[in-house]
């Protein structure tokens, strides 16, 4: 209630665009309506909702409440498992372009966070601003050592909005989970915290700076790409100084005609550096679109903005490379194996569907050309399916797929010849070989010694600390087995109509018995005198009706 009080104004935005959006039965559901009734919203619902589909709506909204939900909405475009197909295509139009913020906040900024005065530090700085995006714009400078470059400069008053929104968002989400079992079953605060930490990232330009160093340590096996220097000592959380790339974008494609580019080699090399990247280095760029690659005078492509990066562990590489390998041999348990490793599986899946799914995806690339494989798209459907089965995937491999898809695109339009699923394959294969290498399995072994030596070493200990419980009778072993009450409660129904049937057996027996001596007998007997086997026999078979009744009523006859 502290978080609502404090952003009320901020809470009373987001629920009317709920309501504007048709979106009111979420706010109603959430309880909301307590705190904020209708009469206090300004708008109703909008006119054309009915002409609109649901992701459309979800992108109005996002870009009616401003930086933090655009940006958020762009990071959940990068996630196919959790939403599905049509509404990652109206986040991915999600546009981030905004007015500039006035030069004379960007002076502020710059000398409050560089400790000197503009002039001081930059012989030139262009007022104009390169581009402008919610979260920051760039200026064209030129040091005092007539160096260029640019200067990345956050917006001000940007991180309390977006802290503002994330408490809240995070709280909506808390709220979800309680109340509605759609937002527990697909564990909406992990989702939201999820994002939340992707955006907090981005916001801090020192980790771009970092991304920036780790990209350019790969320069030895990529020599046909450029990142541009950073200059530590002009740049800090809010501020980011880079060399300037001076280029031609990607999309440029008559620029680069004219320029004298070869549009194969640029394919080639774009699609070396992402899968070198990811494969091999386990560190990538999350962002190559057009805007983001420079073809460079002498040759060589430039990537540049780092601030969205995706990290691959060793595990994960060789999950990839599996399914790369087998769709490119179309190995359908192949598939299925990788699709079921780097994926966690939830235990209630339908195994059979799921099956099922994995071979309809193989039979769509099967005996077809490799020049007509699309890896975008097959990554794609892998995160369809996963979507479908409630997968959930890991960010990072999400954010690969995202990463592969805007790579093929730009490479199809350079090059539409080109296949990347046949680049890749030497990658796959690499990472299988080296994953069975006699040297790197000695290396991971003594990596792993002094663990084992440790475990080795404990087992003694935690076999006397067994043993003793055992002495004590405290030992104890616990056995869970789905719907076990619902088996148990079966077998106590079975194991009672049998014992009701011994009964009954018994009972008939002894009545047979009765008959039999009667019959034989000459002497006259008390029990006789009294009509002993017409009163048993009215009791045997009451009983035999009793339990045809109950075996019907169970439905298990």
């Amino acid at each position: 209630m502290g978080k609502r009080i404090r952003h009320l104004q901020r809470y009373r935005e987001i629920v009317t665009a709920f309501v504007r959006y048709g979106f009111g039965y979420i706010v109603k559901r959430l309880g909301l309506l307590e705190s904020f009734p209708m009469r206090a919203f300004r708008f109703g619902e909008r006119r054309d909702l009915e002409e609109r589909t649901i992701g459309e709506r979800i992108r109005l909204f996002l870009e009616e409440l401003g930086p933090t939900f655009v940006k958020l909405g762009q990071i959940a475009s990068t996630r196919p498992d959790l939403l599905p197909a049509d509404i990652i295509a109206e986040l991915v139009r999600l546009q981030d372009k905004v007015a500039p913020f006035p030069f004379e906040e960007v002076e502020r900024i710059v000398t409050e966070e560089l400790g000197e005065p503009l002039e001081q530090l930059f012989a030139q700085f262009r007022q104009t601003p390169l581009a402008a995006a919610s979260i920051g714009q760039v200026h064209y400078a030129v040091l005092r050592s007539g160096e260029q470059v640019a200067v990345k400069v956050q917006r001000p008053g940007i991180r309390p909005v977006v802290d503002t929104d994330l408490e809240i968002l995070e709280d909506l989400a808390r709220m979800a989970e309680s109340r509605l079992d759609w937002a527990k079953q697909y564990r909406i605060r992990d989702v939201v915290e999820e994002l939340a930490r992707a955006l907090r990232l981005e916001l801090d330009y020192g980790n771009e700076r970092r991304n920036a160093e780790k990209f350019a340590a790969q320069g030895a096996a990529l020599p046909f790409i450029h990142i541009p220097a950073i200059h530590w000592e002009l740049s800090t959380g809010k501020v980011l100084t880079m060399e300037f790339i001076d280029g031609i974008q990607l999309s440029e494609r008559e620029r680069l005609d004219a320029a004298g580019f070869n549009r194969r080699t640029i394919a080639e090399r774009l699609v070396q550096a992402i899968l070198h990247q990811a494969l091999i280095e386990g560190f990538f760029h999350g962002d190559p679109h057009p805007g983001n690659v420079l073809a460079l005078p002498d040759g060589r492509l430039a990537l540049i903005d780092f601030g969205m990066a995706g990290r691959l562990s060793p595990e994960l590489k060789m999950h990839v490379a599996a399914f790369v390998l087998a769709l490119r041999s179309q190995n359908a348990s192949g598939i299925l194996r990788a699709v079921l490793a780097m994926g966690l599986v939830p235990e209630d899946a339908e195994t059979g569907d799921l099956l099922a799914d994995i071979e309809t995806m193989r039979d769509k690339y099967y005996n077809v050309p490799l020049a007509r494989i699309n890896l975008g798209e097959a990554v794609n459907d892998l995160f369809s399916l996963a979507f479908r089965h409630d997968i959930r995937m890991p960010a990072d491999l999400t954010l690969l797929g995202k990463s592969l898809l805007t790579m093929e695109g730009v490479v199809t339009s350079l090059d539409p010849s080109f296949s990347v699923i046949d680049a890749a394959e030497p990658f796959g294969k690499r990472l299988l070989m080296d994953k069975f290498n006699p040297n790197r399995l000695a290396k991971r072994l003594l990596g792993k010694l002094p663990e084992y030596i440790e475990l080795l070493t404990d087992v003694p200990l935690r076999i006397k600390d067994l043993t003793a419980l055992a002495r004590k009778g405290k030992f104890k072993l616990e056995i869970s087995i789905p719907e076990l009450d619902r088996f148990m409660s079966k077998m106590d129904r079975v194991s009672n109509r049998l014992s009701f049937s011994v009964v009954l057996l018994a009972f008939s027996m002894i009545m047979v018995g009765l008959m039999i001596g009667s019959s034989v007998s000459t002497n006259s007997v008390f029990m006789w005198r009294f009509p002993v086997i017409e009163i048993g026999f009215g009791i045997a078979a009451l009983m035999f009706l009793w339990l045809i009744y109950s075996i019907f009523r169970s439905g298990r006859f």
